[in-house]
């Protein structure tokens, strides 16, 4: 059996990859016009866009630069395209998402938009993830930290959480309810999305191997 993909195929995958930034990009935008309180990277690029002007999303490519530059020195490797592309395309992703969407002016409509971008980041990680076009330079970095130290990345990935959280209240941004909403309920719905996403698409790219085969 093959383990190459045929052009539609590769298409797919990184169809399916930009679709899934779109998606985790429109759940930040949907929790930042919540006004109940951002993630903890998005209090640090919120916190950066009140001191020093810029946008959200440019702080966002700005950061993610920053930590695929760090991760490529610790690794000695450089990251997958996947990464390049994530780092730029959420940031204009999420710039557009705000441009379009106000914070409602009633506060169970804010918790919808709460409630609805934590849903939708945690499918759209599982989304950008399942075709295996390459990590976020987050999770490059998380992973490049873990290796190095030989800490767990649960542990690594929650040190830069405190981390970053701490800088952007720091710095002015938005630390609420909605945060320590986001920060318990975030991983939970990433583990349910995540392998039903991936599911789905090993399932797509084991059809189409088989087709090749037949052809």
């Amino acid at each position: 059996m093959t383990t190459f993909y045929p052009r539609e195929q590769f298409f797919f995958r990184w169809a399916v990859y930009i679709f899934g930034l779109v998606v985790m990009s429109l759940g930040v935008a949907l929790i930042i016009r919540a006004d109940l309180g951002a993630s903890p990277w998005d209090v640090l690029h919120i916190g950066l866009t009140m001191q020093f002007g810029l946008t959200i999303g440019t702080w966002t490519v700005i950061m993610g630069f920053f930590m695929l530059i760090t991760a490529t020195m610790m690794t000695k490797e450089w990251p997958r395209a996947g990464a390049y592309l994530n780092m730029v395309l959420v940031g204009l992703f999420v710039d557009i998402h705000l441009l379009l969407i106000s914070t409602p002016a009633v506060l169970a409509l804010q918790t919808a938009f709460l409630a609805g971008g934590i849903l939708l980041m945690g499918l759209g990680i599982g989304i950008y993830i399942s075709p295996r076009c390459g990590a976020g330079p987050r999770d490059s970095f998380m992973i490049a930290v873990s290796e190095r130290t030989g800490m767990g990345v649960s542990r690594v990935r929650g040190l830069m959480e405190l981390t970053v959280l701490a800088g952007g209240w720091m710095l002015g941004g938005p630390v609420f309810l909605g945060t320590i909403v986001f920060s318990l309920t975030i991983g939970h719905v990433t583990g349910k999305c995540l392998p039903l996403c991936q599911s789905w698409m090993d399932r797509r790219m084991e059809r189409g191997i088989s087709v090749e085969n037949i052809n």
